[in-house]
């Protein structure tokens, strides 16, 4: 099923027709919580938001576990009674969004989740090359911004919140080296660029963007972001790159490790001539 977001609409639609059964399209976890409608965002109590948004991470659950994640400060008893009164409120939506199977709780059918495209893409992509190969449209999704329910501190959502961001950030660096194999560099080191806004100090995501700027035989630009990140490791953890990053450059080894030439840094020139998109990276 082909998931519709409005973007545009900031408010629930208020001319739906009286009477009139709401399809629902999707539930939205990256970025702020919403669900949504065929014609726009639907109003959620906040209790609710949270039922649904535990079913869009988990899918199925028991209500006994439901309601004790959900509501673990109370006793088993009071918090199925909580449970109970959000579904009650939920059921009177003109479709409800939660059914029940037995003692389990799942989403109804046809309740898309971004957070399952958002997987399936990063799957995808970290797979083998055989399911991410071919003329396939990169996977964009990835690179949009948006952390899973922002300001939500409850206790189940950190683990699943960090397992998204790595997730993300392995799914964009082969996203930029599918991309710059490809020639799309632009693409490619967006892709790269967002791995490093979204993990500053994280050495892979700046090796996806050293390789995307050599590949297009720009070394200067390869070799002014190593130095900034260089600086930057020095100054937060008092580390030097990698022989893995360094060995990107073909020029001058100091101390047994590949360095590009101060010379060539200095000057802000570099040759042209022979430089190439680098192959696999080895340490």
């Amino acid at each position: 099923m082909v998931m519709v977001w409005n973007e545009l609409t900031a408010e629930p639609r208020r001319d739906r027709t009286a009477g009139r059964e709401e399809d629902l399209v999707g539930l939205r976890l990256f970025g702020a919580f919403r669900l949504e409608g065929a014609n726009g965002s639907i109003a959620v109590p906040a209790s609710a938001q949270r039922l649904l948004a535990y079913l869009g991470l988990h899918r199925r659950a028991p209500r006994s576990v439901v309601a004790g994640t959900l509501w673990p400060d109370v006793a088993e008893e009071h918090a199925l009674g909580s449970l109970r009164t959000v579904l009650w409120r939920l059921r009177r939506m003109r479709q409800p969004a939660v059914r029940s199977d037995g003692d389990s709780l799942c989403l109804a059918d046809g309740v898309s989740v971004d957070v399952d495209d958002f997987t399936r893409a990063a799957l995808r992509l970290t797979g083998s090359s055989q399911q991410a190969s071919g003329d396939v449209p990169p996977p964009l999704i990835l690179l949009e911004n948006g952390e899973l329910l922002p300001g939500w501190d409850e206790e189940w959502i950190r683990p699943e919140r960090e397992r998204l961001r790595q997730l993300r950030l392995h799914a964009l660096e082969a996203l930029s080296v599918r991309l710059t194999v490809r020639g799309c560099y632009a693409l490619a080191l967006e892709a790269a660029l967002r791995c490093v806004a979204i993990e500053p100090l994280r050495e892979s995501a700046h090796c996806a963007v050293v390789a995307v700027h050599l590949a297009e035989n720009n070394v200067v630009e390869a070799i002014r972001h190593y130095e900034a990140f260089r600086r930057l490791l020095r100054e937060e953890l008092g580390l030097e790159p990698s022989a893995r990053l360094a060995g990107m450059f073909p020029y001058q080894v100091r101390g047994g490790t590949r360095m590009p030439s101060r010379a060539v840094s200095a000057a802000g020139r570099a040759p042209s001539a022979g430089v190439k998109a680098p192959g696999p990276i080895r340490g």
